[in-house]
């Protein structure tokens, strides 16, 4: 997707990836690639730079784009190892779901809203980012699907008995 400059509007680059907030579930910026450049360092524009979001991206001015480092709120996100895109997706009871290999946000609050995982080369459905209970380095954690919780439900009440079972007849039985 390209990046222009409200002002000029003269091509700054191309999105080449996706910063999300592994807790709230916000889009914090994108990575953008600048043609002819030819750094080391990712150049990263913040979703705050944004004045609109279409089939291309629209920002105040070419200078809002800069190396990621240059953004303070953005250094702890790019250390922390609990990331979204490529983790693996487990439910509670540790059905693995797949990769999260794409994600769906709204442009308007940047946020959220649907991970895709995929498993051997098959798309498996969608999970609401709501349902996510915990990220952690190794997995994102979901909840598990209601049909799961509810045999869950109907094991655990297999295993209590309904009646107590009493070892002695009591006296007068």
């Amino acid at each position: 997707m390209p990046v222009l400059a409200e002002d000029t509007e003269e091509v700054v680059g191309t999105i080449s990836g996706i910063l999300l907030h592994p807790d709230r579930g916000t889009v914090e910026g994108f990575f953008v690639r600048v043609p002819g450049l030819f750094s080391s360092s990712p150049l990263f524009l913040s979703s705050f730079d944004i004045t609109n979001f279409g089939r291309r991206i629209l920002i105040r001015d070419h200078d809002r784009v800069a190396p990621a480092g240059d953004f303070l709120r953005v250094l702890p996100l790019l250390a922390d190892p609990r990331t979204i895109l490529g983790q693996r997706i487990l439910t509670e009871s540790g059905t693995a779901l797949g990769h999260c290999r794409d994600i769906q946000f709204d442009t308007g609050s940047m946020r959220s809203v649907w991970l895709f995982p995929k498993k051997w080369f098959r798309w498996r459905g969608p999970v609401a980012v709501r349902d996510i209970v915990e990220v952690r380095p190794d997995a994102i954690i979901v909840r598990d699907p209601p049909a799961v919780s509810r045999q869950k439900a109907v094991a655990e009440a297999v295993k209590t008995p309904l009646v107590p079972l009493l070892t002695e007849m009591p006296e007068g039985a």
